[in-house]
């Protein structure tokens, strides 16, 4: 023994404090009962049969917790809390644990720290005041020797971290960015980007040492630095500015996992690293948008990684999807962008119908940037029509109408009939709808355009929309050489009708009113149609049950034109109609009362009356090459002359008068339609949108009827409002502004900006400013405007289609007057996305300021 050396006769670690610490603990040991492990208590709540045998199990336990939390020196600790975080995540109160955790987090022993850290994620949060006292615990675990230590402060502090908390200790996250340690430098990147989303103005205390993370060879440290440039990139337009420096460094990294040979470590399904390809692709996207010389950088790579990556696997489509949104994004060459194109539509193909979703989106949002490479796509988009997913179909059928254009309308429209007619019931409105507005923006010759028009009333039935109806009457009425034809073809729809094609029988009954004669006396008569047959159908629409009561009015109004057109069985429909003088419904009641005069004491004003109507003439749009709509267009069809005989100027000062009142009734009034009743238009129409704002005004004189056509607006700008205008903002000058507010409604508010050009004195330059209050981010986001016909209005692309929260979203419009007595009003609609339901809502605005219009 006299050999041995003092330093191993007293060892310093074996210590009185290290004795009196054992003793203690083996004393706890003996005096208290061992706890029951967690594992144990695992199997005794899933062994509960019913939910009061669990809480019981529960509850006796939290009561254990409880007494054992009262002693200052358990051992058990470490076991309590963990048992105590299995019952938090069933549901359970486990608030009582908090301060538990504080101790586990202030013991030396890393398995105590890990389990405290662990309860304070989950137990704590910025509303407890507990949180104010882990900050010190924190700083001081940070500055530990022992990396997992750092590891597990640094996720705390990124997942609980208040902005209070985040500046007192972003300056260690910094140092600890630069550490030499790749497993530290990991976890402080990945805290820095959680602090960043806390407190954005903190940015610029990481911008040094990120910078460095991008000459990592770790890919771990590699894939946390992308992260954070790319959340800094997104909020701040400087830092964006700053970073653009980096892209031939991101190229390169990008090009090195391409070219690489196999790496055991990061292979996922032969494609190496697909999580850092992917982060890249993002950051590159962000990085080359709207910026020339960056997406030039880009291009080589983005064409080398959409060639070279295998499409076998489910990792490789996920690369080349955001290969596809990164070459749509930036300025990229047009073959890249045919290339970007081509894999969409491999994509169309494949098996896995969350690709084929994907594919369809993607393509939506690109169509209107190159359409001629989206069409090489066209029969296998028409193929996803078929598709049982009803996501898929509804994706696929928005796709078709955006590329239908005047050079394939016959094949699209072929197809989109035949789906039409097999469609379930939530596709027919709106294919019937887009169908029409397809039809009558492109449609050959009217003779197709009436046939296409049947075919939608025959195929969708009852859910046929009300703006089908009058689309079809109005341009009945202006093709004069077509009507006898669609008299014919009419009746024998009407003729084997079912009673589940109501808008047929409507229409189909206005075309026979007024060119009934047609079905007789027409030399292209090939049917034996007799004046019993006729009226025969008639009376069954009349008295059928599932008819509602504006077909019925149709019909019967339908019927008294006929008694002008028929001659020998005039006394028969003057029988039907004077039936409905005793009947229940009042409007039916009072038109076979009236009617009915017509036959005795008013017989001689029956044939004025019920003469045929002029062809209706509706205003129209058109483009001219600077891309403004609302251009008149007249009719070329020439119109019999108004036995009113008021000339068009007055009135276009009645109409003019109309709109100051603020009437916003769109009727359709004529001896042959059911008079004083305003059609239907549905909400999400287009019409309902333009509708009064310049309104016909009826001229009522007792020795005629009265005939009355609402004088619509049709805005391509609505029918379209995604097609990119060639037009540019940057000659506009905005000596002097006025902000008008629009909407302020659910969290969304809408400002406009209003400025006169000095290039124009008849040119106002109108900024929409759409901002988000809401907690949530708006998706979907569609601004939609229409003005009265005495101003020309050009939209172009909004700024984005995502308002994020905070956020907002601006879109410039340009007003010309054409009329100096006309004030500025504006009608507008706003559909968007709210946390997965749809929200759709429209106003109008009239507090533009006279500055703006004079």
């Amino acid at each position: 023994m006299g050999d041995l050396s003092p330093d191993y006769l007293f060892n310093p670690a074996f210590n009185m404090a290290a004795i009196k610490q054992v003793i203690n603990e083996a004393v706890e040991r003996v005096r208290m009962p061992t706890p029951t492990r967690l594992r144990d208590l695992i199997r005794q709540i899933r062994a509960s049969r019913t939910a009061a045998e669990e809480r019981s199990v529960i509850n006796k336990e939290c009561a254990y917790i409880r007494s054992t939390f009262r002693e200052e020196d358990s051992v058990w600790r470490c076991r309590n809390i963990a048992k105590l975080l299995y019952i938090h995540m069933l549901g359970y109160p486990a608030h009582f644990g908090q301060l538990e955790c504080l101790k586990l987090i202030a013991s030396p022993r890393f398995t105590d720290k890990r389990i405290g850290y662990l309860g304070a994620m989950l137990l704590l949060d910025e509303r407890q005041d507990v949180h104010l006292l882990i900050t010190n615990c924190l700083k001081n675990d940070l500055n530990s020797s022992t990396q997992f230590v750092v590891g597990l402060a640094l996720c705390t502090l990124g997942a609980i971290a208040s902005p209070e908390m985040s500046r007192d200790l972003a300056s260690e996250v910094e140092r600890l960015m630069k550490s030499p340690n790749a497993y530290i430098r990991k976890k402080a990147a990945l805290c820095a980007f959680r602090i960043i989303l806390k407190v954005p103005e903190l940015m610029e205390i990481f911008l040094p040492a990120t910078r460095s993370l991008l000459t990592e060879k770790n890919h771990g440290v590699l894939v946390t630095g992308v992260t954070l440039i790319t959340e800094m990139c997104e909020n701040s337009i400087d830092t964006l500015q700053h970073f653009k420096k980096i892209v031939p460094n991101l190229v390169r990294i990008l090009k090195n996992l391409i070219l690489a040979g196999y790496s055991p470590e990061h292979d996922v399904s032969g494609v190496s690293d697909p999580f850092l390809q992917v982060k890249i692709l993002r950051l590159l996207r962000i990085l080359g948008k709207n910026d020339a010389e960056a997406s030039e950088a880009m291009n080589d790579i983005l064409a080398q990684v959409a060639t070279n990556t295998e499409t076998t696997k489910n990792v490789g489509n996920t690369i080349l999807y955001e290969t596809v949104l990164s070459i749509m994004d930036i300025k990229s060459e047009s073959g890249l962008r045919v290339l970007a194109v081509n894999i969409l539509g491999r994509f169309l193909l494949n098996n896995d119908k969350n690709i084929r979703y994907i594919a369809l989106n993607t393509l939506l949002k690109t169509v209107y940037i190159d359409t001629s490479a989206v069409q090489r796509h066209r029969t296998t988009i028409l193929e996803c029509l078929k598709d049982p997913d009803v996501s898929i179909r509804r994706r696929a059928l928005e796709l078709s109408f955006a590329l239908v254009n005047s050079n394939n309308i016959r094949t699209m429209m072929k197809e989109l009939l035949i789906f039409l007619e097999k469609a379930d019931p939530e596709f027919k409105a709106y294919c019937s709808s887009c169908i029409v507005l397809a039809a009558e923006r492109y449609s050959p010759n009217n003779r197709w355009h009436l046939d296409t028009l049947l075919k939608v009333l025959v195929a969708a039935g009852n859910y046929v929309r009300d703006d089908v109806i009058s689309c079809t009457i109005q341009l009945l009425s202006e093709s004069t050489d077509q009507q006898g034809y669609m008299a014919r073809e009419l009746w024998l729809a009407l003729e084997k009708d079912t009673g589940d094609r109501q808008p047929l029988a409507q229409v189909a009954t206005w075309a026979i009113g007024e060119y009934g004669e047609s079905l007789l006396n027409s030399s292209e008569n090939v049917m034996q149609i007799s004046e019993p047959d006729v009226i025969a159908v008639y009376q069954r629409l009349l008295t059928s049950l599932q008819n509602s009561m504006i077909t019925k009015q149709y019909a019967l109004t339908s019927l008294m034109k006929l008694s002008t057109r028929f001659h020998s069985h005039v006394e028969k429909i003057r029988d039907v109609i004077e039936s409905f003088n005793t009947s229940l419904h009042m409007e039916l009641q009072q038109r076979g009362v009236e009617y009915s005069q017509l036959f005795g004491k008013y017989s001689h004003l029956r044939s004025a009356l019920l003469e045929k109507m002029p062809p209706m003439e509706v205003t129209r749009t058109a483009n001219n090459e600077d891309g403004i709509t609302n251009v008149e267009v007249e009719d070329q069809t020439p119109s019999p002359t108004n036995e009113i005989g008021q000339d068009s100027e007055i009135q276009d000062s009645n109409a003019f008068l109309l709109l100051l009142e603020g009437n916003t009734d769109n009727e359709i009034i004529s001896p042959s339609l059911p008079n004083n009743k305003p059609s239907s238009v549905d909400n999400q129409d287009l019409l309902d949108l333009l509708g009064g704002l310049d309104v016909g005004t009826p001229i009522i004189q007792s020795s005629a009827p009265t005939t009355v056509v609402d004088d619509f607006i049709s805005n391509n700008n609505i029918l379209n409002n995604n097609m990119l205008l060639s037009s540019s903002t940057d000659n506009i000058i905005t000596p002097e502004t006025t902000t008008v507010k629009a909407y302020d409604k659910n969290g969304l508010q809408i400002d406009f900006t209003v400025s006169k050009s000095r290039e124009s004195a008849n040119t106002t330059t109108i900024t929409m400013t759409a901002n988000n209050n809401t907690p949530v981010p708006l998706s979907e986001f569609l601004f939609q405007a229409a003005v009265p016909k005495a101003f020309q209005l050009q939209m172009l692309p909004p700024s984005s289609t995502v308002i994020p929260v905070g956020g907002s979203v601006t879109q410039v419009m340009k007003v010309v007057l054409t009329n100096n007595s006309a004030p500025l009003r504006m009608r507008i609609r706003l559909s968007y996305n709210q946390g997965g339901t749809s929200i759709l809502d429209q106003t109008e605005v009239n507090n533009f300021p006279s500055d703006s219009w004079q």
